[in-house]
């Protein structure tokens, strides 16, 4: 696959050998049972390396395994009020949200508004405040009340919890 005349090659032990024709780097590469693979094509001339390309893309994605298995997927987590939720329903809801906060999530708050009851929109801005101090123990205000349409939504996230160092456990003792 590779078309130039000459290479700069790179043996598999890191060691420089200089330009070499390609068609003899391709057979030193042959006589360790191992790949001619281009690394900077773009160099003049291009840099190949004598690697064993299936356990170099083997071990790419083992690495890349590893990374995907270590991240936190945060999942957006929503619950929705109307203007005249009574108590009994409004604490029942503040709950879910105090569980999504607490298993790392973030809540999104979500005022829905039929008819004309658009026009008292401070009516829900009154109850997405109460839900905010509900859980101002667990979580913080990221977005704060935004109308989308007939919706007024806002958007919790969980607090970071600080973490005990050694030497403040020790100082205690």
């Amino acid at each position: 696959m590779i078309r130039v005349k000459e290479v700069s090659v790179i043996a598999s032990d890191g060691e420089q050998l200089g330009t070499i024709p390609t068609r003899e780097a391709i057979a030193m590469a042959q006589e360790q049972d191992l790949d001619l693979v281009e690394v900077s094509p773009n160099a003049i001339p291009p840099v190949c390396r004598i690697m064993d390309w299936g356990k170099h893309k083997y071990k790419q994605n083992k690495r890349a395994h590893e990374a995907k298995k270590n991240q936190k997927v945060i999942h957006v987590k929503e619950v929705k009020f109307r203007p005249n939720t009574d108590q009994h329903d409004f604490n029942f809801k503040v709950k879910h949200v105090l569980r999504f906060l607490e298993a790392g999530d973030k809540a999104k708050v979500v005022i829905f508004f039929k008819g004309r009851e658009i026009v008292h929109r401070e009516g829900g801005e009154k109850i997405l405040e109460r839900v905010a101090q509900a859980v101002e123990d667990h979580g913080i205000v990221e977005q704060s009340a935004k109308q989308e349409g007939r919706t007024l939504t806002m958007i919790l996230v969980p607090k970071v919890k600080k973490k005990e160092t050694k030497s403040s456990v020790d100082s205690e003792s």
